[in-house]
């Protein structure tokens, strides 16, 4: 697979999982919170782990972002960066999709287990690692 297209299967299969999954976890959340208390402080619920996987995926994208930013600059290597800015922009946006899908289906505050923390925490890094994704895009297109 050419590494031109991999991102975009990367952000494909990841909203179309995602897709399929959002119906199937508001049914069941909606059917669990009718029934269970709030969470114990080292259990790992559906939320926690969605959002686990969501921060670390915009992780992914800030590092990856923030990479291809010092190369876009100079400061690291030479040439524009593009394949770490595609790299952010997939990235991030499959960790603010996951950290939103979270946010949304979270039954209850902050403290209760379900992950909302996590959530807000992976929807912000992602718009970050977006927006670092798109500035060295803009840096590359001006300078060449």
């Amino acid at each position: 697979m050419s590494t031109r297209r991999l991102p975009a299967v990367v952000v494909s299969a990841l909203a179309g999982g995602i897709a399929l999954a959002a119906p199937a976890a508001a049914h069941a959340s909606a059917a669990y919170a009718a029934a269970a208390p709030a969470a114990d402080a080292y259990t790992l619920s559906a939320g926690r782990l969605a959002a686990i996987v969501g921060a670390l995926l915009a992780l992914t994208g800030l590092v990856s972002g923030g990479l291809a930013l010092a190369r876009s600059t100079g400061r690291l290597g030479s040439g524009p960066g593009r394949r770490g800015a595609f790299t952010a922009l997939a990235a991030g946006l499959g960790g603010a999709v996951i950290g939103g899908l979270v946010i949304v289906t979270a039954d209850g505050g902050l403290g209760t287990g379900n992950g909302l923390g996590g959530g807000v925490v992976s929807l912000l890094m992602g718009l970050t690692a977006m927006a670092l994704g798109r500035l060295v895009l803009l840096r590359a297109r001006r300078t060449g």
